[in-house]
């Protein structure tokens, strides 16, 4: 792929998407949105690729919004406010609607977007000196990337809120206690350790079983009774044990040997998947 601000590279069925501007810190643009959504795209339609890590360039992750612009940064009245759509949510939402599992390889400092950007992925890997920050406030702006929905779901509504209303800049260690970050480690281990569990994953775990997972996760996040997970998890219960892959996890573990999935999360889905709508932007 030939992209300007990001890096787009494929070994192992694993693919890494390198944030790529480390003279500005790996600051966020427009431009790297749309190749980050379009990376998504491909990697989707994709069945060599069966995970995803996104990492930055350089010694930052993401440093947040560029403001180059300086005061009329986020001065959108050109757009009315109908139609205007923060792009921090379109990467969002296309994060969470991926068939592929993502992992952040936070290699550095991940602030605002920076760090919105990664809560919908499914595993957090963080640099030790890492520092991260829901800075928007200081900013006197409000948060983006559909945060205010994906954030109280992961370190819930107290801490939420206090990174949120103070803007503080919060190190690792403290994003690790919270539950922000699965796992911190030196820098230089951060994109192995990301590795090896996007390995591990590709090697072992079949693509339509992880993309059916990824969303009964999430989707339930939202659900009113345990009767709702109970009713989709049937119906993908009813339909996965009906297909190869699951012959074949089964016979590759009696066999005790590497299994070969053959199935695609991209082509071989039942009618009913994906069962989580996205609702209109517009109501």
């Amino acid at each position: 792929m030939n992209y300007k601000q990001i890096k787009y590279e494929v070994e192992d069925q694993v693919l890494t998407i390198t944030l790529n501007r480390p003279e500005r810190m790996n600051a966020y643009t427009e431009i790297m949105r749309e190749e980050f959504v379009d990376a998504i795209d491909h990697a989707d339609a994709d069945d060599n690729i069966r995970a995803i890590i996104v990492t930055g360039a350089g010694r930052a992750f993401c440093a947040g919004m560029d403001l180059g612009e300086g005061g009329a940064t986020f001065d959108y009245r050109s757009v009315s406010q109908d139609d205007h759509r923060d792009g921090g949510g379109i990467l969002a939402l296309r994060i969470f609607r991926s068939n592929k599992p993502f992992i952040a390889a936070i290699n550095g400092h991940a602030i605002g977007v920076g760090l919105t950007m990664t809560l919908p992925m499914d595993k957090r890997i963080a640099a030790n000196n890492a520092k991260m920050a829901m800075a928007f406030v200081r900013r006197g702006i409000a948060a983006d990337a559909c945060s205010s929905w994906f954030l109280p779901r992961i370190v819930g509504i107290g801490k939420a809120l206090e990174w949120s209303l103070t803007g503080r800049t919060f190190m690792a260690e403290e994003a690790f206690k919270s539950g922000l970050v699965n796992k911190i480690v030196p820098p230089e281990e951060v994109l192995t350790t990301a590795r090896a569990i996007a390995l591990e994953i590709a090697q072992y775990s079949a693509p339509v079983s992880v993309a059916m997972m990824r969303q009964m996760m999430w989707s339930m996040l939202g659900a009113d009774h345990p009767m709702e997970a109970h009713r989709i998890e049937s119906k993908v219960f009813h339909w996965i044990g009906q297909q190869p892959d699951a012959q074949e996890g089964i016979n590759s573990f009696l066999e005790k040997r590497m299994p070969n999935y053959t199935m695609s999360p991209y082509k071989d889905v039942p009618d009913f998947y994906p069962w989580m709508w996205e609702p209109p932007f517009k109501k």
